[in-house]
């Protein structure tokens, strides 16, 4: 089977105006579709109603990191424009994802206060060395950036300061990631104390999600079996608490495929082990799932890795005959898009 061949099983027609531009209001109005793999069932309900679904002992695992305004715009000394999303860092120097015409050794001017000298140039990435220090990036992309939207929701009614609000979980800590992990909008914190008072559990853990999210994938992905690189981890007390709710038996149910990725990167013989790292886990319908039992998600791009992670639950097939019927129901799409319980 050819790269596009592989490709073209996963893909899926949809029309255009199903794309949520902004976020259901409050947030655990979305839509909800509940497949029950047992009854081989779909329902569909209100997010707000999704614990009647969820079984008396379950314990969700949130992924709980920190979308940051990583987006802004530069100048060429010759007045160029450069436009940059910045992807990661060390004690030195910013990775970024730019457009414009620019060359290692150039200066690009940040608000005519700051600068970066391009120390790197590769096609779409570039290393650039900032004149103030490391240390002041947080602050100054509080001030300057903009919070980054996936290329689906370029044309978003949404202001910068409704995105810095919207496009984000109540319960993000870790600052760092360049996209939400959208699962996790779905829920208010009033949800998640009726969550806990209802005697289930969660967790959190934490993946910083970057760029390759949203990136095509590649046939060199498909030959290797591995996807870009993602940062994660788990605390000590979090890893031990959900490994003796695995050994008691209880439903281990991750909130977006990020939380997936996280749990099953950290897994080895059945337990949480390697608690941080950076994982390329390509998770696919053949993938056996080691820790994760269930899923809550969102409805995924035609064709992209994160179709491919959901159909490790329910199956190719039947993933495509769900998501024809939630199109059918007129189900919102993607980041700001309605949600799926897999059960």
């Amino acid at each position: 089977m050819t790269f596009q061949e592989l490709l073209a099983l996963y893909d899926y027609s949809f029309p255009p105006e199903l794309i949520a531009k902004e976020p259901s209001s409050p947030r655990d109005r979305a839509r909800l579709l509940v497949y029950d793999r047992k009854r081989d069932s779909v329902k569909f309900d209100s997010f707000m109603n999704i614990i009647q679904y969820l079984p008396k002992n379950v314990v969700l695992v949130m992924n709980q990191t920190k979308v940051i305004p990583a987006k802004i715009s530069l100048t060429k000394s010759t007045g160029g424009a450069v436009s940059a999303l910045i992807l990661d860092h060390t004690e030195e120097s910013v990775r970024v994802l730019a457009s414009g015409s620019f060359k290692s050794g150039d200066i690009l001017n940040w608000k005519n206060t700051y600068s970066f000298r391009v120390l790197e140039r590769m096609d779409q990435e570039a290393v650039l060395q900032p004149s103030f220090t490391i240390t002041e990036l947080d602050d100054l992309l509080e001030q300057y950036g903009e919070t980054p939207l996936p290329p689906y929701m370029k044309d978003s009614p949404l202001t910068e300061s409704r995105r810095r609000e919207e496009y984000q979980t109540v319960f993000a800590l870790d600052k760092g990631s360049v996209a939400a992990p959208t699962a996790g909008l779905h829920f208010t914190e009033e949800l998640i104390k009726k969550i806990i008072q209802s005697e289930r559990s969660i967790s959190y853990v934490s993946l910083t999600v970057g760029l390759g999210t949203f990136a095509s994938l590649t046939e060199s992905q498909i030959k290797s079996g591995t996807l870009h690189y993602e940062k994660y981890s788990i605390s000590k007390e979090t890893a031990e608490f959900l490994n003796n709710a695995k050994a008691e038996g209880r439903p281990i149910i991750a909130v977006g495929t990020t939380s997936v990725r996280t749990l099953e990167s950290a897994t080895e013989h059945g337990k949480l082990t390697k608690l941080s790292g950076s994982t390329n886990l390509f998770i696919t319908e053949s993938s056996p799932l080691q820790f994760v039992d269930a899923l809550i998600t969102n409805f995924h791009v035609p064709r992209s890795s994160l179709l491919m992670l959901v159909s490790a639950f329910t199956g190719r097939e039947k993933l495509l005959e769900i998501y024809k019927q939630a199109i059918k129901e007129q189900i919102r799409l993607f980041s700001f898009g309605d949600a799926m319980l897999i059960i």
